[in-house]
């Protein structure tokens, strides 16, 4: 629960920053099923943010997941990012950006843009980490994993693993190479308006 709340204090802080207050996301671990405010839900489905009920799930078993099928190297750090993304998205329902044509698939489509915002978000909770001591300066390989993570989830992979060929008019997440871009640009970066995905090329 440390990461959540690095998270959680993170947010309430850029929001406070605005004048604005930033309610905190529920956090729902679980194990093979569980009711949500969006319906039932599976491990199939892996971490997700449910705008109804303002909750984050997390599958226990997301993350051998992510070693086993998906080929990401793991590490403590890799599952931060996989959290910090799902508030990102959380952050979006707040700021009203989350579900506006948020099923527009295609490489260009909001549902993309949205997700690598949901990246870029998770770059800022990172640096921001760092920089109060909550992690300690990351590694080139803590970096790693993260990326690594981000691109075991990235569409182009997950299309290639399971269907043997990459069809970017069906992505809804983007490419690994957009992922960790964005996640980068969050890293490097230092204020919330810099992960405008919605804007210009992607």
């Amino acid at each position: 629960m440390g990461t959540v709340n690095s998270i959680q204090a993170y947010w309430t802080e850029e929001f406070a920053g605005q004048g604005e207050r930033y309610p905190l996301a529920t956090t729902n671990f679980f194990t093979g099923e569980t009711s949500t405010g969006c319906g039932g839900a599976t491990s199939a489905v892996g971490p997700f943010y449910c705008p109804p009920d303002q909750s984050v799930y997390i599958d226990l078993g997301f993350f051998d997941d992510l070693r086993d099928r998906f080929g990401a190297s793991g590490g403590p750090f890799a599952q931060a990012y996989v959290l910090a993304h799902e508030y990102g998205h959380h952050v979006q329902n707040l700021t009203g950006v989350l579900g506006r044509g948020s099923n527009e698939a295609g490489a260009e489509g909001r549902s993309v843009r949205t997700e690598l915002q949901a990246d870029c978000y998770a770059g800022l909770w990172a640096r921001n980490a760092v920089s109060t001591g909550f992690l300690e300066q990351l590694t080139e390989q803590d970096i790693a994993d993260g990326l690594d993570a981000a691109a075991a989830v990235g569409d182009d992979r997950i299309q290639e693993r399971t269907q043997g060929r990459v069809t970017p008019e069906a992505w809804t997440h983007g490419s690994s190479a957009q992922r960790q871009e964005w996640f980068k640009t969050g890293y490097e970066g230092d204020r919330v308006g810099s992960c405008d995905t919605f804007r210009g090329d992607i």
